[in-house]
């Protein structure tokens, strides 16, 4: 039988042999190191368990990018409790329910957040204990913080519990329509679709027990890593999970805001060897910057920059490795429900085309009916992931069977993502269904229109939605968000979409907003952008 992980065995095991003196946390001046992690994180799991906190009781994270949301993580797992991430963007009523929904009884807050909690705790009885923590701009520790002074008062020595792979961590997506729901992984399950250990990309194998990956760990060099999306969200916080469980050093900005002199400055500070992001959102304006000082930033020590959620463009990663020609540029084309459906992989030899993916090694591509879709039919299908998959969705069986489903005998995960598989056995995105965009008859995705649009150079972002229309039934209507000091009449857009896309595909309507406000992960939020487009098409008719 396959060893079976859990974060709680890994993290009491790492600590015996990780240098003291390593950084694992570092926050702007902030550095926690090791030897001090692993006795904060002690402290920190026991307080949860003080509260009268149960083995598998939820810890909620409401909280921007901080070393305190990961103590919590870890405090979270060797007290055997379920992590909760919480969008800090939510108004009372979405936190009432996803606190409620999660059954959270715990929950850790910043400081910034602290006049809503005060709105909503008496609506939420369930919450044995409230953890306020500084707020994310601190650069230095707050000794006389309530957060500190729990530390101080809790006994620090390790844990004597019993972990399971059994064992949850929560990632709440929002998704594009609905409340939040819960995505459940074992630990188990996690620990293993991200490699066990092992990195397949660069064919390192996963190992097969926990001496194995202590002895591996011993051996090669530790990971810094630096998520540039909020940890609230899921490529942010496996990034940060990923670090801390290979005795690795965490960096996380000081800013409420992305800043890319900031992300630039901790690269060259620290020798950053991973870099995550979402797409362009972070790509582009760290290109700008190096590109404004080279001589300023050395990225050299990078030696991945991850992107997953959102396509990334291929003129910004050229752009990157014109100042690190040893860069591995990936796409993860992943999503919180299903790991691992497939990645694009550009270097300096070897360029990609957009929307672009080689199928994952657990994927297969099925139609509606769940019928297999054959490489170059030139049909079109969601994408499928089968292996390590999550449990479901919390408390929601309707969800949970629309998304997992069992085709001949065998389990998959299909969030919803349909592509083209082509003779070579490669994908190209076509997008979500949720969005897709029926024109005059044809399907039509978003995202390969917002991929053809933004390939003209005055085009800084953009966004593609459909608008009902009596002639052509739904309206195909991009939203450009234009490059500082440029301007471009709107056939002239239309006109360089052509060259990627069939004409049915080109957009009917162009309009131009100075920011397409997308969220700190990079995502749109497609329902106010639609809204932009009618007001903007409103005032064409009248």
């Amino acid at each position: 039988m396959a060893y079976q992980w859990s974060y709680g065995d890994i993290l009491r095991e790492i600590a015996k042999v990780i240098p003291a003196e390593r950084p694992a946390l570092i926050h702007g001046r902030r550095v926690i190191n090791h030897a001090d992690f692993s006795t904060r994180t002690n402290s920190l799991a026991r307080a949860f368990l003080d509260s009268g906190a149960l083995p598998g009781d939820k810890v909620a994270f409401y909280m921007r990018n901080c070393p305190e949301y990961s103590e919590g993580i870890a405090a979270a797992f060797k007290a055997n409790l379920t992590h909760v991430n919480v969008n800090y963007r939510y108004i009372e009523h979405e936190l009432i329910y996803l606190f409620d929904n999660s059954d959270a009884s715990i929950v850790m807050f910043q400081t910034e957040f602290r006049e809503t909690v005060d709105l909503i705790r008496e609506q939420l009885p369930k919450i044995k204990l409230w953890i306020e923590v500084v707020d994310s701009e601190h650069e230095d520790p707050v000794e006389e913080s309530p957060y500190e002074l729990l530390l101080e008062r809790t006994d620090s020595s390790p844990l004597d519990l019993t972990y399971s792979p059994d064992d949850l961590l929560f990632i709440y997506t929002g998704g594009t329509t609905g409340m939040p729901k819960g995505v459940m992984w074992r630990h188990d399950d996690l620990f293993k679709v991200m490699g066990a250990g092992g990195n397949p990309r660069i064919g390192i194998p996963p190992c097969t027990d926990l001496d194995e990956f202590i002895t591996r760990i011993q051996q090669q060099p530790a990971p810094i890593n630096l998520p540039l999306p909020p940890m609230m969200h899921g490529t942010g916080l496996i990034s940060a999970i990923g670090a801390m469980s290979a005795g690795g050093t965490c960096i996380t900005l000081p800013s409420r805001r992305f800043v890319p002199e900031q992300a630039l400055q901790a690269i060259h500070r620290h020798s950053v060897s991973a870099v995550t992001i979402v797409g362009d959102a972070f790509a582009r304006p760290m290109l700008e910057a190096l590109d404004e000082q080279p001589e300023q930033y050395d990225i050299s020590s990078v030696k991945i920059i991850s992107s997953s959620g959102v396509m990334w463009t291929r003129e910004i990663k050229a752009g990157l490795l014109r100042h690190n020609e040893n860069l591995l540029l990936v796409d993860g084309f992943s999503s919180s429900e299903a790991i691992g459906l497939g990645s694009s992989v550009m270097t300096k030899e070897e360029e990609i085309e957009v929307a672009n993916f080689t199928l994952g090694p657990n994927c297969k591509v099925f139609t509606e009916e769940g019928i297999e879709v054959l490489p170059g039919s030139n049909e079109s299908g969601m994408v499928a992931v089968t292996g390590n998959l999550p449990v479901g969705y919390y408390k929601d069986e309707q969800k949970t069977a629309k998304t997992f489903k069992t085709i001949n005998g065998i389990r998959y995960s299909i969030p919803g993502d349909w592509v083209q598989v082509r003779a070579d056995g490669t994908l190209t995105l076509l997008g979500r269904g949720s969005n897709c965009i029926n024109t005059a008859g044809e399907k039509v995705f978003p995202e390969e229109v917002e991929e053809a649009m933004k390939m003209h150079p005055t085009v800084d972002d953009a966004l593609v939605v459909g608008i009902n229309d009596a002639k052509w039934g739904q309206a195909i209507t991009a939203v450009v968000q234009l490059k500082p000091g440029e301007y471009c009449e709107p056939g002239e857009l239309r006109e360089s979409c052509r060259e990627f896309l069939a004409a049915y595909k080109s957009p009917k309507h162009i309009f131009v907003k100075d920011s397409l406000e997308r969220a700190p992960n990079g995502k749109a939020d497609y329902k106010s952008i639609k809204l932009f487009a009618e007001t903007q098409l409103a005032k064409q008719d009248t």
